[in-house]
């Protein structure tokens, strides 16, 4: 008998929600099955105290999300190789279930092609999943599990060898949508991405627009994911879609201002290696409900 995947998880924080922190490894803590390795990341910030046990790195400036996440990383060994499976997780979020970490051990070993679990985001208070945290097109049943071609950032599992194969988050783009640009790698892989409304984070809802740099950002990473993953020809169509709902949904004029400032960033300014995807993978993308257009 094989013995049973050991999980890792990584905690960015920026010391700000020592009780939220807590309350979330005190849910990891409690998790079935055999213990599962913490580190917690102080992102340019020293670390709340943690129970004994859970290791700390404290980062003397702040990487942004991918960046901290990969230092996290790296605490498991090369791309993570001391467990088979890291968890990502918010550090205002809980595991409100004890058989989560159970679950992605037996996905995993059911499925040899699963690389990534993304899971069910829920209000704490309501239980409610907001549309955004449903990573398809077809969003409005969250109870719905089902293959995806990208994973939710601070609530989901890895296997090591993914990281491996497929590269560590992008670190340049500091916040928002480095996890597709880990999922278009992955994918090209040959890995698949499971939603699971089975495996829960609870988490307070929030709106993403409430971080001063989320507009700017948001447009130039989108850029770079398309310079950085795309067949040239897709790339001024995906960009272009972009762009198009992007005045459609008609946001204010600072928020556009913003917008496009991070726009002509990402035509500007370095975005690290060009790996574009195969063709194949491009197929795949389209079969799983999500063509790289949009």
């Amino acid at each position: 008998m094989s013995s049973p995947m050991k999980l890792g998880a990584v905690i960015i924080t920026m010391g700000n929600r020592p009780e939220e922190l807590r309350a979330l490894l005190d849910s990891v803590a409690k998790q079935d099955g055999d213990r599962i390795e913490v580190v917690v990341v102080g992102n340019g910030a020293p670390v709340p105290d943690v129970p004994p046990g859970v290791r700390t790195v404290e980062l003397p400036e702040n990487l942004g999300i991918p960046g901290g996440r990969n230092v996290g990383i790296e605490a498991f060994g090369p791309s993570g190789a001391d467990v088979d499976v890291l968890l990502f997780l918010d550090d205002d979020g809980y595991l409100p279930n004890t058989d989560t970490a159970e679950l992605c051990r037996r996905a995993f070993d059911a499925d040899p092609e699963l690389g990534i679990i993304t899971f069910r985001i829920a209000d704490p208070d309501t239980g409610v999943t907001q549309r955004r945290h449903v990573p398809r097109l077809r969003a409005s049943d969250p109870m719905r599990s089902s293959r995806v071609t990208t994973f939710l950032g601070g609530a989901n599992a890895v296997r090591s060898q993914v990281i491996a194969e497929a590269g560590a988050l992008p670190g340049e783009f500091f916040y928002a949508h480095e996890e597709t640009d880990l999922a278009w790698r992955a994918l090209d892989a040959g890995w698949m991405i499971d939603y699971r409304a089975d495996m829960v984070l609870n988490h307070p809802t929030t709106a993403p627009s409430r971080h001063a740099v989320y507009h700017r950002m948001v447009a130039r990473n989108r850029v770079w994911l398309a310079r950085r993953n795309l067949p040239a020809p897709l790339v001024p169509l995906y960009v272009g879609v972009w762009l198009l709902l992007t005045l459609i949904r008609r946001p204010s004029l600072p928020a556009l201002k913003a917008w496009f400032g991070g726009f002509r960033e990402g035509w500007s300014k370095p975005c690290g290696p060009r790996r574009p995807m195969r063709w194949r993978t491009v197929w795949r993308l389209t079969r799983l409900g999500r063509p790289p257009v949009i």
